[in-house]
């Protein structure tokens, strides 16, 4: 005895067609493409200053030369790494003078010249 109803067809298309992106609907732009070492600028300022400079300047540079989105966070990741950087250098520099200050004093209670 054969079955009366018909196989059921997929629902899905044949595959020669997955996996094509759709175009954008007319009227509506494509996003450009966020540059990726703004987003390392912006995410490393957190962490190394000096690499959130370095890669900030660098993706300023392409973002001007390719028209990548990013900007603002290569932006934020130059001004967060150099605040960062500042500070550690003020840090650094009272480190400084403090050890001077108490290498110089226990010289001098000590009596032992150099």
């Amino acid at each position: 005895m054969s079955d009366p109803y018909p196989p059921a067809q997929p629902p899905y298309p044949p595959q020669g067609y997955a996996g094509q992106p759709y175009p954008a609907p007319y009227g509506y732009a494509q996003a450009p493409r966020t540059n990726t070492l703004a987003i390392v600028s912006l995410v490393s300022a957190f962490v190394v200053s000096i690499v959130a400079v370095i890669t900030g300047h660098i993706a300023l540079a392409q973002i001007r030369r390719t028209g990548e989105a990013g900007r603002g966070m290569a932006l934020a990741g130059l001004i967060i790494g150099y605040v960062g950087v500042g500070f550690t250098v003020l840090v650094f520099a009272i480190w400084l003078i403090t050890f001077i200050s108490i290498v110089t004093y226990s010289t001098s209670v000590s009596g032992v010249a150099s």
